[in-house]
């Protein structure tokens, strides 16, 4: 299935899950390593333009995941749309199913999780005796904030450190007042490094 490929490209392109699911082959550039975000496919499967005119972008792409798009290209259906993340028809992916089969259960593998317990704080327990777990995390979204985490961190503490006019247009935003009122309190200030790990450490904690 495409879980790895679209998860990578959520997490190190920062789409929303409407251009996901709207991504068409024919915008992934894979000599300049680069995607072009041109439409988007809405709760109700209307393929349309991006949310605003600064939706419209060019994003890089890491070779990590240009390496896992190429290998899904070679086994992706074919679909009329030229979708890059289509379902097994060729079609638009179900959002709830991208959720329910990818992303949860892969956000539980990866330990990003907590224990479920009843309302009497004891651990609930599955069948084979094993502690029930739930993802921290319910929707794509987190995947962006991500994204925009890593854009914004230190190169010292792994990120790409891009100021913030560059953040915006990667995000995609309409205005940089949108970028600085969610993502603000992330930018370094000079003498904030401890609450810059904090933040980043806590964001997939």
């Amino acid at each position: 299935m495409f879980w790895r490929p679209i998860l990578l490209t959520a997490i190190f392109c920062g789409l929303r899950a409407s251009e996901l699911r709207g991504l068409r082959w024919q915008d992934i550039d894979f000599n300049a390593k680069e995607l072009h975000v041109r439409q988007r496919a809405d709760c109700y499967n209307a393929v349309g333009r991006p949310k605003s005119e600064a939706g419209e972008r060019t994003v890089p792409v890491p070779a990590a995941v240009l390496s896992a798009l190429r290998e899904w290209k070679l086994k992706a259906p074919n679909s009329a749309l030229g979708l890059a993340f289509s379902n097994g028809k060729g079609n638009i992916a179900d959002y709830k199913g991208i959720i329910t089969r990818g992303l949860l259960p892969t956000l539980i593998a990866a330990g990003v999780c907590t224990i479920v317990k009843d309302d009497d704080g004891n651990v609930v327990l599955d069948k084979k005796g094993e502690p029930v777990r739930q993802a921290k995390y319910a929707g794509l979204h987190s995947l962006r904030h991500f994204f925009a985490s890593w854009c914004i961190n230190r190169k010292v503490d792994g990120g790409l450190e891009l100021p913030a006019e560059v953040v915006q247009e990667r995000l995609g935003h309409a205005s940089i007042t949108m970028t600085m009122d969610v993502y603000g309190h992330l930018f370094p200030r000079g003498d904030d490094g401890a609450e810059l790990a904090s933040a980043a450490a806590h964001l997939f904690a």
